[in-house]
Order: structure tokens, then sequence, then C-alpha cells
């Protein structure tokens, strides 16, 4: 019977395993859909905003009581899993609790995991609160309808469960440990089932075991569909972020190698091109394959915290623009390419729909003020300005589709010189003036 049980568990950590690297796989192949970028550069810098950002958490305790509260969830979250391991060879070899023979230690890892696992049960519970009691605003904003709302539930309900599950498997497992120790916490519990039976505490400690793992194999591929897959990405995203100074946009190249052609004094305007089958580039974005393979990553980072559109000073006086939902709607359209792809194998059909116009309109791009607070705010170094950005030279390079206001001070620029409508022999009449 011990084998049938052991073989069950490989299968289900087989399946589960082998279906989060099948969306691994899926998930990578999106992100390369995006443009090449190169983020190479400075490796000592990157590390250091890895480490201090992703791992050290530095920009999530901006906001003390939410930073902390997610510093206990995820430590706790990261460090109770190395149970998953002992868990992992207990239901290959059919043995129980393998590491327990590390004695003391064993009992203070035990002991230290239930007061993590309490903290998070804390936290989780107060997260709860805050986003369906007290009703944060930044979680009621119009994008955090439907999916969004309902997951930023489910990833807590789930946390509870399996910190409830590793609790009560403590407490009806202490006639079978060699040492109770370290049960600092499920020592409360085990009263609760004091009057059971040694046969039916095995049944309850062993279901709760089989729910634990297939808890955490169900988490591990739900983060695919989750905003949660930040626990995953935040590290690479940190890694690759831009390292230039905020508000340093950078320059089209094929727009600078026409500036450089017109200022060659030596250079044949009407020459034939080097490559005359060359398509001609693209200018801005219209679509997620317009974008580079980093911001099509940060889509996928996204928390969906809100805190760049609480601090947006467009969406604070009432705009429409949302930073949060500029990433929310990356991801959707690079999902929904990426399906397209999936289902005519593995070939992109044209849909007749694309990012800008289906997703994000033009009204959302133009009441941005490029001010980068979305940036500096954002926890995990996402940039929704550099997507914002991209999408509006579509709109005034390809469309002209610039607001009048702005067309306006651009035929301004290109005739006069400046943004205002006079000659340039006029620009310095100002100083005459008394």
């Amino acid at each position: 019977m011990n084998y049938i049980d052991n073989i069950l568990f490989a299968i289900i950590l087989c399946i589960g395993i082998g279906y989060f690297a099948m969306n691994v796989k899926k998930l990578v192949r999106n992100i390369k859909l995006g443009n090449d970028v190169n983020r190479k550069d400075n490796p000592s810098a990157r590390w250091k905003n890895m480490a201090m950002i992703a791992l050290g958490q530095s920009k999530m305790i901006k906001r003390p009581i939410a930073g902390i509260l997610h510093i206990i969830v995820y430590a706790g979250f990261i460090i109770i899993n190395l149970e998953v391991l002992e868990i992992v060879i207990d239901g290959l070899f059919g043995t129980h609790r393998i590491f327990s023979f590390l004695g003391g230690l064993y009992g203070f890892l035990i002991g230290s995991f239930e007061i993590l696992a309490l903290l998070v049960l804390v936290a989780v519970i107060i997260f709860w609160a805050r986003r369906n009691v007290i009703k944060l605003k930044r979680f009621w904003n119009s994008e955090m309808k439907g999916w969004p709302k309902n997951d930023g539930n489910i990833i807590l309900y789930f946390e509870i469960v399996l910190m409830t599950l590793f609790l009560v498997m403590n407490a009806t497992d202490t006639h079978f440990q060699a040492s109770n120790s370290g049960n600092v916490i499920s020592q409360f519990i085990a009263p609760l089932f004091s009057n059971y039976p040694e046969s039916t505490l095995h049944i309850i400690e062993r279901t709760a075991w089989w729910i634990h793992i297939s808890g955490i194999l169900v988490f591990l591929n739900y983060l695919y569909f989750s905003k949660h897959l930040h626990i995953l990405l935040a590290f690479p995203n940190t890694y690759f972020a831009d390292l230039n100074p905020k508000g340093e946009l950078d320059n089209l190249e094929s727009v600078t190698n026409e500036v450089k052609l017109m200022m060659d004094p030596t250079a044949d305007p009407y020459a034939a091109p080097a490559n005359p089958d060359a398509v001609p580039a693209k200018f801005g974005a219209s679509d997620v394959e317009d974008l580079n393979w980093v911001q099509l990553l940060n889509a996928y980072t996204c928390t969906e915290c809100g805190r760049c559109t609480s601090v947006c000073p467009a969406n604070q006086t009432g705009k429409k623009l949302s930073p949060r939902k500029i990433m929310m709607d990356t991801r959707d359209r690079l999902e929904e390419v990426g399906k397209n792809i999936d289902a005519n194998k593995g070939v992109f059909v044209p849909d007749n729909k694309s990012l800008l116009n289906d997703y994000i309109t033009a009204e959302e791009l133009w009441a941005c003020t490029s001010c980068n607070a979305c940036v500096e705010e954002c926890p995990v170094n996402i940039n929704p300005l550099s997507i914002i950005i991209d999408m509006r030279r579509y709109l005034v390079m390809e469309q002209s589709a610039a607001p009048m206001s702005l067309n306006a001070m651009m035929s301004n620029i290109e005739n006069n010189g400046a943004p205002w409508q006079y000659n340039q022999q006029d620009r310095l009449n100002w100083k005459d003036e008394n």
C-alpha cells in the first residue's frame, strides 16, 4: 500500500512540475515576442538592484504597514516552504519526517516555521480586511473588477488554507514524532484533537499532508494566471530594469540616423538605400510586438498593487489614465497574442486588434504628464511610462494623431524654431519690453 502512495505522489509531483514547466516555456516565448534591447551593462549595479529591491524589499517599506506585512508573508512563505523538501522526500520514499534525526535543530526549525505560519496568517487576514472591509481606494479602481478583484482574494485564501493545513498537520502528528519540542504553536491546537483515537489522528494528519502538498503544487501553477507571478519575476525584472536616470528618454535609432544624414554635408540624400528590400522601421508601438522584451517582462511582473496609480497626478485629478491599467492591458493583450499563436500552430494570425485603441485609448496616453511618479513608486521597478511614450510616438509619427495644441506646437518648432507662433527674428523682443 505504501508503494501505491509513493507512486501516486510521484505522479502528482510530475504533473504539477510538468505543467509549471509548460507554462514557464509559454511565458518565455511570449516575452521574447518583444524587440531586443541591451540590458547587460553594469552588472554590479543590476545585482545590487535585485538584492535590495527584489530580495530586500527596500521599496516596499516606503509604506511601512503594507511593507512590513508583505515582508512577513514573503519571508514566511519562502522559509516555511523549505519544509517542502522534506515532504517531497517523505512522499517519494515513504519515510516520515526524514530530517527529524537533526534533533534539537529540527525542533528549532519546525518551531520557527510555526511562528512564521502564525505571523503569515495574521498578515494575510489584515491584507484581506484592507482589501474587503476598509476598502482602500487603490484596490477599487475601475480596472480592479472581475478577475483582478477576485484574484487578489483567491491568493489570500490560498495562504490561509496552506498555513492552517501546516499547523493542523503538526498538531495531529504529535503521536508520531520522536520529539515535540518544535510544536511552538501547534501545541495549542493539539488539544482540539485530544479525544480522537490514534488512527483518526493519523487520517487527519495524512489528509492535511496530502492537501498541503497538493495545494502548494496548485499554487505554483496558479501563479502563471495570477498577479502573484511577481514572486518569481521580481528578480529578473529588477535586474534588467533601466539604469538610466528617470526622465531620460531613448532616441529612435532610425530618427537619429536621419538627423545624422541631414547634418552630413558629404552625404547624398538621394542615394539608393543599402538594402532596398528592407522594411521601413516602425515608429513607436501600436501593439505588444512593437514593445521590447523588458517592457513585456514588466507587464507580467506587475503586482497590481496600485501604488503607481495612487501617486499618478493625472489619475488624482480625475483623468482616465491609470498606470496599473496600462500594465494590466499590456499583459492581457500579450496573453491574447500568445493564445492566438498556440491556436495556429506557432504562427500569429492577424486578428484585427491591437494594444492601442482596443485596450489602451489615446485619451489615457495623452493624460500622462511624464512625471515618472509611477516609475519611482513601483516596488519591483516596473516602468509604465516607457510604454506610454512608445505608444505616443506611434500616434505622432505614424498617425499624426497628436492633440491639436501639441500639433500646433510642433509646427511652430518646425517653422519658427520655437513653440510660439512668431518669426525667429522676433524671439528676443521680450527683453526690450519694460
